[in-house]
Order: structure tokens, then sequence, then C-alpha cells
């Protein structure tokens, strides 16, 4: 049969096409119109996959860290945000990022403290990609035994005598370098108070435009590769005399720059120190720089966030100063 032709003068058959659109089959409905509800599934897909990045993203790339104590002072404050480098040294056990919900569920809602909203690998030795820190490295490790994160500063690497006498460390029988004391002026506030009982009564001091400042006195230590960083000298304490020991292979020994205040590598597991050197495999990676630091004035009004922001902390490298050994 041939199509019908219309023209001027003819009228319509029936089924053919009428005037005014008559007869006109509909056009098909947009694919905005199909779809009038929310696509749940594809918001869920959405979130796993954003969620799997960041975690990615933490596990192998890099991850903030929050600075809790003042056992890396004068270099790091409590409240410092951090940048840390997870593949500096390859990737171990302690590398991945994996949430733990009930540790989130009962810190978020119930108020109770966890050591940890993640969970951890059980121990695997070795590292992949692996490498050693160089010596005056800041990283952070995980205590055996733990899944807490400590800050500490790389002194002694396998194979090293390692001994601290009278507050100074002997490494392979040659004492680190020590300049002379000077005095460095911390700004005292809530998150860094400068209490006497750990600084002294003297420390805390009002200058003559009456802003307070701890008074601390800083000793310039520098290590045998050339690598220097300042240290807290408070005077006589408990990690004062240590060893000597030999750092076994696949260790490093690791101490706090404020020296009388940190539980490192010279102190027991059981009195929150890390037990002796540590297997390299328990590093979980090295600090880059700051990216801000809170006084710890803000609160959950987001118009008292910009007021508590330390000025001059964002962008402070986290690496130590190179001179010639």
């Amino acid at each position: 049969m041939k199509d019908a032709v219309l023209d001027g003068n003819q009228t319509p058959q029936s089924g053919d096409a009428g005037p005014a659109g008559a007869g006109t089959p509909k056009a098909a409905p947009s694919e905005a119109h199909r779809r009038t509800g929310t696509d749940w599934w594809g918001e869920v897909k959405g979130i796993f996959w954003l969620i799997l990045i960041v975690l990615g993203f933490h596990s192998f790339i890099a991850k903030p860290f929050y600075i809790p104590s003042e056992s890396m002072l004068p270099g790091l404050q409590v409240g410092d945000r951090l940048v840390v480098s997870k593949f500096a040294y390859g990737w171990s056990f302690v590398s991945p990022t994996i949430p733990n919900p009930v540790a989130i569920f009962k810190g978020l809602v119930l108020r109770q403290p966890e050591d940890s909203w993640s969970v951890q690998l059980p121990f695997i030795k070795g590292r992949l990609f692996g490498s050693l820190p160089v010596r005056g490295d800041v990283v952070i490790v995980t205590p055996p035994g733990t899944r807490n994160d400590y800050i500490k500063r790389v002194i002694g690497l396998p194979g090293d005598r390692l001994e601290v006498r009278d507050g100074t460390v002997i490494l392979n029988g040659r004492p680190v370098g020590r300049g002379a004391v000077h005095y460095e002026d911390i700004p005292v506030d809530t998150n860094s108070p400068c209490k006497a009982e750990d600084y002294g009564e003297e420390a805390r001091v009002t200058r003559a435009d009456g802003t307070e400042v701890c008074h601390l006195p800083i000793v310039t230590e520098t290590l045998p590769n050339g690598r220097r960083y300042d240290t807290v000298e408070l005077g006589w304490s408990p990690g004062d005399n240590y060893g000597p020991i030999r750092i076994p292979a696949n260790h490093v020994f690791l101490m706090g720059d404020n020296r009388d205040r940190s539980a490192d590598s010279r102190f027991a597991l059981s009195e929150l120190g890390l037990g002796g050197a540590v297997p390299y495999e328990n590093l979980g990676g090295r600090a880059e720089f700051v990216t801000f630091s809170l006084d710890g004035d803000a609160t959950l009004n987001p118009l008292t966030w910009w007021g508590s922001l330390r000025s001059g902390r964002a962008g402070t490298s986290l690496h130590p100063v190179e001179t010639r050994p």
C-alpha cells in the first residue's frame, strides 16, 4: 500500500494526521520526567566510593594528625594539625586506615573515650617498598601491642650503640652535640597552659604588654649527620640516664624533643613509653608540616573558630635544619 500523501486540496482520511496536531503521536516523556524520585542506590554507591577514596588516600598517601601532648615542645604544640606522609618509608601493617564503627559510635554517641577509631591489622613482618627513616626525622609510631599513635624523633638506627648520660645522648661512643642553653617564649593559652607542676612557677612570665608566655630553657641538639633541632632542658629527670643498648636490626630508637616530659623509647610500655627501640614496621609515616593550629578556645559555634587559630603556625616545616656534619 502506498503511503497517503496530502496536498492542500485533500481531506484527511481516518488515521491520517489532522489539523491542530489531532492524532499526532505524543512525544516520549523526557528523562527528567520519568525520574521523579531520588536514586537512593546511586547515592549510596557515590558515598561508598567517596569513603573508599578518602580511606585509600589516608592509608597510602597522607593523613592528618593532631598533637595531643607537649612531648615534642618547642617545635610542636598541643593543638597543631599536621600532614603525615604515609609512603615515606613504605607501607606496613599499621598503614591502612580501617574505621571501627563500634568505636566511632561509642565516641560520638555514647561519649565514651576510645584509644582509636580504627581497626589495626595483626603484626606483619616487613614493609612493602620499605626503607629506614633518616636520623632526625619526626615520625608517627604505634607502640607495640597498642593502637595509639605517638609522635617522636628518630635518634638511633639499627646497629647503633646508644646511651643517655646526664641528659646527653651518646651514639656509638660520641656525645651528640649540644649548644648553650637559651630561651624561647611560647604564648600561654588553653592548649599551652604552662603548668607550674611541669615547668616551675618561674616559667610563666607576663610581658610588659600584658601577654603571658612560657619561658622555656632550650638546648639545640645536632646529630652526627648534621641535622639539628631544639629540645627543652628542664634539669634532671628519670630519663636522663639510660642504657647502653645495641639497637637491633630493623629497629629505631625514638625520643621526644621535650626530653624531661616525654614517654619514649627510654621508658617501658607499662610506663606508657615505647619499651625500647621499636620495629620499623610500627612506623606509620613521617611528619611533614603544620597545616594549622588551635589554641583550644574554639567551641561548636563556628564564629569562635577563626579567633582560635594561632598565627604563624601554618606551613611550619617539621624537617630538621640541615647543617654540614
